[in-house]
């Protein structure tokens, strides 16, 4: 049998973080390798603006991942297709008068973020990593099995028959994590019972670059924007509905659909007039104990996942990316091995107590919106009214959801 192909860093799971953690660590004099179980994204995305047209799962970055992105040179590529940026951001409480309104123009700031497909990062990505060749992209390769070697290196073996050994092995396979069980790396994670129904649908008024959200007693509704003009006006929209109704929405037809949805919503941009096919997923809170080992570091979903009511989930990933590759190049201009313990452990102080935070955080907001009870619907009303009224706090928050540090 072959010897084993060596690199540096094998990076599993070539998603967005996968490939952003591969990009981020390229024209270091480093060997890397991206196994990637799915097949790579489409080579050219449809230009056509239409309910079909678009990927129906989006992200929301932040305008610190967008710098990220430009950083690695794949901001670029999404600008030249297409995303939308939303400068103004409405939330407001189905069960009383509380609403809060952000706009970047209150810290000068051009967006509050910006509303991107999935496939347009993936290819956009894919792109920039064709032509990087200290990185060996391997699609449509599952990861049979990793085992630690005597050399302090581990070894590969993947689906196909083939090899590797790297000292480094960088679990972004997702929520699913087969790195995360075959290292036997302990979770915390509980079912929210909820499913969020996906799809792009064209309503009758302008977004005017308004993300809208709705908190409804059965769950967060958001509407976000994207491209269009005089060709349409779109949204891609994240009903989060409890797990029993699910069921009984996706079978409605396309018609009974918006007309549930423009009234969910309170038709705040008039009728909805069509809707894409709609996709359902349950929706599942998930935390590592740890997010290292020796040799071995869970990244993005692997190591977190977090409710989308905020959509910060592709943010925290980026950010989990940015220190990792931060961390590995500073230990390897020191002559330290990048995946030795303490230099992971810095990885995971600098991510975990943010993560948490972000992660708590969303729980509260959603356990809160969930009570019926009258005193609490009355406070959290007065809240949302509170501070939508005090600028510097508002301020405050809009800075942080966007990745300003001051």
């Amino acid at each position: 049998m072959a010897d084993p192909q060596y690199y540096d860093i094998a990076i599993v799971g070539g998603g967005i973080a996968g490939s952003a953690l591969a990009l981020a660590l390229s024209g270091q004099g480093l060997a890397l390798t991206v196994v990637e179980a799915g097949s790579p994204p489409p080579a050219t995305l449809p230009d056509a603006v239409g309910l079909e047209h678009f990927d129906p799962r989006v992200v929301a970055l932040n305008p610190q991942s967008r710098a990220l992105l430009q950083q690695w040179g794949a901001w670029q590529g999404i600008e030249d297709y297409r995303s939308c940026a939303y400068r103004h951001m409405t939330v407001w409480d189905a069960e009383g008068t509380g609403a809060i309104d952000f706009d970047s123009a209150d810290i000068g700031a051009g967006a509050l973020g910006y509303i991107v497909e999935n496939r347009a990062l993936l290819r956009s990505l894919a792109g920039r990593l064709d032509s990087c060749n200290d990185v060996q992209l391997r699609p449509s390769e599952r990861l049979r099995n990793c085992m630690p070697q005597a050399n302090n290196n581990f070894l590969l073996e993947l689906a196909s028959g083939a090899r590797l050994q790297a000292p480094l092995v960088v679990a972004a396979d997702g929520a699913l994590s087969r790195v995360r069980d075959l290292f036997g790396f302990a979770t915390r994670e509980w079912d929210y019972g909820h499913h969020a129904i996906v799809a792009t649908v064209q309503v009758e008024s302008s977004h005017n670059a308004t993300a809208w959200q709705r908190f409804l007693p059965s769950g967060p509704l958001a509407f976000l924007p994207l491209p269009g003009g005089e060709q349409g006006h779109f949204c891609s929209i994240v009903w989060s509905l409890q797990s029993s109704r699910v069921e009984e929405v996706m079978a409605l037809s396309d018609s009974e659909f918006c007309a549930a949805l423009g009234a969910a919503f309170e038709h705040r941009l008039g009728g909805i007039s069509g809707c894409s096919r709609r996709h359902a997923f349950p929706l599942r809170q998930r935390h590592a104990t740890h997010y290292v080992q020796p040799g071995v570091a869970l990244v993005a979903d692997a190591a977190h996942t977090i409710h989308p009511l905020a959509g910060q989930g592709i943010n925290l990933g980026l950010q989990d990316v940015s220190v990792l590759a931060e961390e590995v190049l500073r230990a390897r201009q020191r002559g330290l091995q990048p995946g030795s313990l303490p230099v992971l452990h810095r990885y995971q102080r600098r991510r975990k107590g943010e993560n948490l935070a972000m992660m708590a955080a969303m729980e509260g907001f959603k356990r809160l919106f969930e009570q019926p009870a009258l005193p609490l619907r009355w406070l959290r009303n007065a809240g949302m009214r509170g501070v939508n009224q005090a600028r510097p706090l508002k301020r405050q928050l809009m800075r942080h959801a966007m990745g300003m540090v001051d």
